[in-house]
């Protein structure tokens, strides 16, 4: 099974942390929007931290700015994953070094094309 959580979901359709649900949703995999403040989210459960979803995820991906990204890695960590996706605009030299200490598996780039979809086309 493939599973993805997505940090920063979002029910706004033009913000991409809605779109990478949408995306990972039409691949197949099993989608875990987490948010503070959304109970619900492309009809999905949304979960208020990564601690909180039910299972651990192969991939985790990250919508968040620095500071907010930096404060969730040591939850990432603990709940374990195979990839950490920092998409454009999350990352800074403080959270690459944080992550590298935390062991994290970083892959920088956009997790929308990283499966294969172009976020125009949602």
């Amino acid at each position: 099974m493939k599973t993805i959580a997505i940090i920063g979901a979002s029910n706004d359709p033009q913000k991409y942390g809605n779109k990478a649900v949408r995306a990972y949703l039409q691949q197949g995999y099993t989608v875990f929007p987490v948010n503070l403040n959304e109970e619900r989210i492309e009809g999905l459960p949304a979960f208020r931290n990564i601690r909180d979803v039910p299972a651990r995820p192969n991939l985790v991906s990250v919508y968040l700015p620095p500071a907010a990204t930096l404060r969730v890695l040591p939850d990432i960590a603990a709940k374990g994953c195979d990839e950490l996706w920092l998409n454009p605009g999350t990352e800074s030299a403080e959270v690459l070094l944080e992550a590298a200490r935390l062991k994290l598996n970083v892959i920088q780039a956009c997790s929308i094309l990283g499966v294969g979809v172009s976020p125009e086309t949602l």
